[in-house]
């Protein structure tokens, strides 16, 4: 059920954002921001506090299923600039050296699912905004 693809998807994202904040993994937002300078982001800082943000924000509304496409769509974006720039040159494997898209390109895809087939009625948006 679309339940279970929202909130496994909504975590993930959550785990990603999570990750750049130093909470779970070897990551950290000064390590984040200064990669995204060495791939001459503009405004690097700003850019990965907004992919933390996306994540962190966007994938707790997913998991929950309150403004599911519109979060989806704001993570689906996140992940897209992730496969074809953070991972730009990798191929596709995330096992290669550097990390291919592999990862961010299946999350951008399985976010665009989310966003076709909604959030489902296991939701706060069906449960809120459903008509009677």
């Amino acid at each position: 059920s679309v339940w279970f693809l929202r909130l496994a998807l909504g975590l993930c994202a959550v785990v990603l954002g999570l990750g750049k904040l130093g909470v779970v993994g070897p990551g950290n937002m000064a390590g984040f921001t200064s990669w995204l300078k060495s791939l001459g982001f503009p405004a690097p800082a700003l850019q990965a506090r907004m992919a933390m943000l996306t994540e962190l924000l966007g994938g707790a509304l997913i998991a929950l299923g309150f403004g599911t496409r519109i979060a989806a769509i704001f993570c689906c974006m996140a992940m897209l600039v992730a496969a074809f720039t953070g991972h730009k040159g990798g191929g596709y494997l995330i096992t290669n050296n550097p990390p291919g898209n592999e990862y961010a390109l299946n999350l951008a895809l399985l976010m665009l699912v989310l966003i076709l087939l909604g959030p489902g009625i296991y939701s706060l948006d069906h449960l809120l905004f459903a008509a009677p």
